[in-house]
């Protein structure tokens, strides 16, 4: 199988990997595989040693007479026989791209759930398009979510975005470098301060928490110097155990070094990454039923699932926690076990190939009929 994928590389390391991963897994089962990315991509120089073949391109718009033409040439020169395409103008480019060539499968990958409607039809530039043969999502529930509003459920189809347990040797940071307490329990919260990634719900936890407790919190991620969050801090008890880090490149480090780590979201979450770096890193994961965020964790087993917008139910696993420090621990080990156990980049990479294999077959059965 000749594959062309059609993706953008210019983010971080951590966020580009598990997608390159697969990329390279795919070559390694014998897929040949081309990359259309950008020429300072931030893994090229590992997907060129794995054999992945690289083209300088990537459409910068929703709508371009270039970049269609340019895609259609590359894929009848170079015999494509399915091209994968990772984000909105890619996959309004390679609807227009593969108009009339039916032997060539279109896939499309789809990370987040919500945002999808059927009586939108801008929606029909991208995934619900016809042209479109199979959509990747990268949890059930972003299967699910595509599957409820596709005229044809079809095409949706759920691939983990797996992880290699390798990949992650970060050694936890010193937190009494930040003020905190060397014998505090220390809950931490990676996410850009968005309204869907619940941040004022942690806050808002507190409230419900004794407050003698020797907890601790770190916000990590842009915009927790938002006014109204910064509010919400200060009328907690806890204020003065709130450490507002914002931004940081050392994130892996800090979220190592935690008890717990929560991720309050109340919509629109795919399969979160920071969820899978906690527990990888052995920190106890509380999530909610947000998205495919239940689907990392093994409810009691390995963290804790509650419910969307409850911040007492977040307060009551976190006090629980904290009282069973040692079962805590043994949770974290277990959580990083389930992601090396079925979160791994080699089974993507093996369900990726069947998925397309069974495609172009179904595909060239139903030219031959």
């Amino acid at each position: 199988m000749r594959l062309l994928v059609l993706t953008s590389h210019a983010d971080s390391l951590n966020s580009i990997r598990p997608e390159a991963e697969i990329f390279i897994g795919l070559q390694e089962l014998g897929v040949d595989v081309t990359v259309m990315t950008q020429v300072d991509g931030i893994y090229n120089e590992q997907l060129r040693s794995a054999g992945v073949r690289l083209v300088d391109f990537v459409p910068s718009k929703k709508f371009d007479r270039h970049a269609v033409r340019y895609v259609r040439d590359y894929v009848l020169a170079h015999n494509i026989d399915c091209v994968y395409a990772f984000n909105n103008p890619a996959i309004i480019t390679c609807n227009r791209a593969l108009r009339g060539l039916k032997r060539v499968g279109l896939v499309t990958y789809r990370g987040q759930t919500g945002n999808l409607s059927r009586w939108d039809p801008t929606c029909y530039l991208t995934h619900l398009n016809p042209r479109v043969d199979l959509i990747l999502g990268v949890s059930n529930a972003v299967r699910d979510s595509i599957k409820a509003v596709h005229p044809s459920p079809a095409k949706a189809e759920t691939v983990y975005k797996g992880h290699d347990l390798a990949w992650y040797n970060d050694e936890p940071l010193d937190l009494t470098t930040l003020g905190i307490p060397a014998d505090a329990f220390v809950v931490g919260c990676v996410a850009n301060n968005r309204p869907r990634k619940g941040v004022s719900v942690l806050v808002d936890s507190t409230n419900y928490l004794p407050a003698s407790a020797n907890i601790h919190f770190l916000l990590v991620g842009g915009g927790m110097d938002a006014p109204e969050l910064q509010k919400s801090i200060a009328a907690s008890s806890f204020a003065d155990r709130f450490h507002v880090l914002g931004y940081r490149t050392d994130s892996l480090s800090i979220i190592a070094a935690c008890n717990v780590s929560v991720l309050p979201a109340v919509k629109r979450e795919g399969l979160p990454k920071t969820v899978i770096e906690a527990m990888v890193h052995e920190t106890t994961p509380i999530v909610t039923t947000a998205g495919g965020s239940p689907e990392l964790v093994d409810d009691g087993v390995t963290g804790f699932v509650v419910p969307v917008n409850n911040a007492q139910a977040i307060a009551a696993k976190i006090e629980w926690l904290y009282n069973h420090t040692e079962t805590c621990k043994e949770m974290g080990q277990r959580a990083r076990q389930r992601i090396h156990e079925h979160f791994n980049v080699k089974d993507s990479a093996r369900r990726t190939k069947a998925l397309m294999e069974a495609l172009l077959f179904a595909k060239r059965s139903g030219e031959q009929g």
